[in-house]
């Protein structure tokens, strides 16, 4: 009997519990990621999140001058470098279970 649901690849994993948001206020984070996201719906939002960053960061270069623009595009760079990276593991992991589920 052929299985419907193939395993979970062994080298990908769910995210654990992850707060953040520290501001040094004396309390806990007021932020979390929760367990149990799917690496690939958490890697699509962060692609997400890497673009709003993206188009938010550009978007402000319009009104700074020229002096801060330096760091600025040195930010853009980095966050469209961390967006490649996402969309490779992405792309990666997609091919995977396109060729898991084709047999």
């Amino acid at each position: 009997m052929k299985k419907l649901v193939p395993d979970p690849p062994t080298s990908l994993y769910p995210t654990r519990d992850k707060p953040f948001g520290d501001c040094a206020a004396g309390h806990p984070q007021l932020f979390s990621v929760n367990a149990g996201i799917a690496p690939h719906d958490a890697l699509v939002h962060a692609s997400l999140y890497l673009r709003c960053a993206y188009d938010t960061a550009h978007k402000a270069s319009d009104g700074i001058d020229d002096a801060a623009k330096g760091f600025l595009w040195a930010t853009l760079h980095s966050v469209e470098m961390a967006k490649g990276l996402v969309e490779a593991l992405l792309d990666a992991l997609e091919d995977r279970e396109l060729r898991e589920g084709q047999q």
